[in-house]
Formats: C-alpha cells, sequence, structure tokens
C-alpha cells in the first residue's frame, strides 16, 4: 500500500546505493500495519474545527466499480479486496456503532461485531467497549430475530425506527434483547436525526456501511460528514445501483479530498464534508 495524497514529505533524490545512481523518491509500496491504518483513518478529535456545531461524526464506507456499482449480483464482497478488508476491519475497530440498512442486514448475512485484539488497548483508552453495537434503520422491523445479530451480540443490538413502527415488532425486537430507539415521527427513520439519537447513548463515532438507499438519505439530510469510498479496478455492467440511492438534492454538496491510498490497482479515497 502506498499513500497518493497527502504526501507526507517532498520528493527528493536519493542515491542508489548499489549503482550509485541517483533516482527520485516516490510513495513507498508496502504493507500498512493496523495501527498506521487506524492512525490514517481516526476520527477527529472533539475540538477539531471541523466538528463544529456537531453532535457526533458519521463515516461512511463503501465499495465501487470503476463503472459505478455498489455491488454485483447484491453483494458488496466480489469488488473487494484484501486491503479493502483490512480497512473495513478498521473502521469498525474505531467505531462506536455500525449504522445499517435492513436490505442489508439481509442481503450481506450481517452477524455481530467482534472484538479484535489490535483495538483493544486503543478502544479501552478512547473510552469504548470491546467492539462496536449495530444499529440497523428499519421502518417495519422485518428483521429474523433469531439470527446471531440479536442472539449472540457482544454488545445489544440497537434496532433504529419510528415512533409509529408495528408495536408487535418492537415488542419482538426488545424481547430478542435489541435495543430499540426511535428516531423520527413516523413508522420511518428521519436520517437527520440518527446522529443525535445514537450520540444521546454515548455513541458519537460512527460509521455507516450503507445500503445505497441509506446512505443517500443521510447525504439528502446533511447528515454524512465524511465518505471512505474503495473503488475497486473492475467493471461490473449490470443495474446494481450507485453507491448512493435517494432522493436528489438542491444543489450538489462538495466534500473536500482528505487522503488517498492505493493497492493492487485500488484506490482507497477518503472525503470530508467541505
Amino acid at each position: 500500500m502506498r499513500r497518493l495524497f497527502p504526501l507526507t514529505a517532498p520528493f527528493a533524490p536519493v542515491p542508489d546505493s548499489e549503482n550509485t545512481v541517483v533516482e527520485p523518491l516516490g510513495p513507498h509500496d508496502r504493507e500498512w500495519t493496523l495501527d498506521e491504518l487506524a492512525d490514517a483513518y481516526a476520527y477527529p478529535a472533539t475540538d477539531d474545527p471541523v466538528r463544529s456545531g456537531r453532535t457526533g461524526w458519521l463515516r461512511a464506507n463503501m465499495v465501487s466499480s470503476v463503472d459505478g456499482a455498489a455491488h454485483h449480483e447484491g453483494r458488496s464482497q466480489p469488488l473487494s479486496s484484501d486491503a479493502d478488508m483490512r480497512i473495513f476491519g478498521v473502521l469498525r475497530g474505531l467505531a462506536d456503532a455500525v449504522v445499517v440498512g435492513a436490505e442489508t442486514v439481509r442481503q450481506e448475512g450481517y452477524r455481530p461485531a467482534r472484538a479484535r485484539e489490535a483495538f483493544a488497548g486503543r478502544r479501552a483508552a478512547a473510552g469504548q467497549g470491546p467492539a462496536p453495537a449495530i444499529a440497523v434503520v428499519t421502518a417495519g422491523l422485518g428483521l429474523d430475530f433469531t439470527l446471531p445479530l440479536f442472539t449472540e451480540p457482544m454488545v445489544p443490538t440497537l434496532v433504529l425506527t419510528g415512533a409509529g413502527a408495528p408495536p408487535d415488532r418492537v415488542a419482538a425486537a426488545r424481547a430478542a434483547g435489541a435495543e430499540v430507539l426511535f428516531a423520527g415521527e413516523g413508522q420511518g427513520v428521519d436520517p437527520a436525526r440518527v446522529t443525535g439519537v445514537l450520540a444521546g447513548r454515548g455513541h458519537t463515532r460512527l460509521l455507516t456501511e450503507g445500503g445505497p438507499m441509506l446512505l443517500g438519505q443521510f447525504a439528502a439530510a446533511g447528515a454524512l460528514d465524511e465518505l471512505c469510498l474503495s473503488l475497486a479496478p473492475v467493471v461490473a455492467v449490470g443495474d446494481a445501483p450507485r453507491i448512493m440511492n435517494g432522493p436528489a438534492v438542491p444543489v450538489p454538496e462538495r466534500f473536500a479530498l482528505a487522503s488517498v491510498l492505493e493497492e493492487a490497482g485500488f484506490l482507497f479515497t477518503r472525503y470530508r464534508r467541505s
């Protein structure tokens, strides 16, 4: 893996020890440690001006083919790589909670987040539990509450829904051990309220893994703070949606490029709200 942007030092000529030829020093291609990746993807500090007025920080992590597909035949795994999965694990290792739509839970077969020894010290120092909570966004609560996501989590799975959600499904979720949080007055969730509701439970470092409809709703509501986009060097064709699929915004919102890493043709980009 190598950093393409920002470069930490300017290029400089260095002598080649074997042939005594001066060659340019470019970005160094090597495998990064998990600690180096965690430092590169650290959440902004609470006193960072970029967080002014924000109750928490909502970061998205998505992968896309070069022709814009968010998945292949309903799953993101065919677009992924070893490096992409390392970054996926790091982003989870830094988060208080992982926010995901109900359809993605069903399509991807979501399981509880696990504790990883590599992040134990970092999480303890940040006052975090051993693993992030999974927070499922759903209107009708059409979920299988016998799945491990609800029966075997290290920390209770959260269900985010609206105050008008079906009472019997709310009761079923609670009976399964899930914690139900209301983030909307109707049956569904108001995406603009999700960060505040989760911050009220102490979850301010948020990571959403989609799917495209949920991510589009967050972006349209002005709730998305950061996008970590892995661009896979593959062409998927087909009719898969883009990484965001939601209501149009009146004016396209500009995000600023924060960093770019590269490995085996994959580009790992990070954009922040301008």
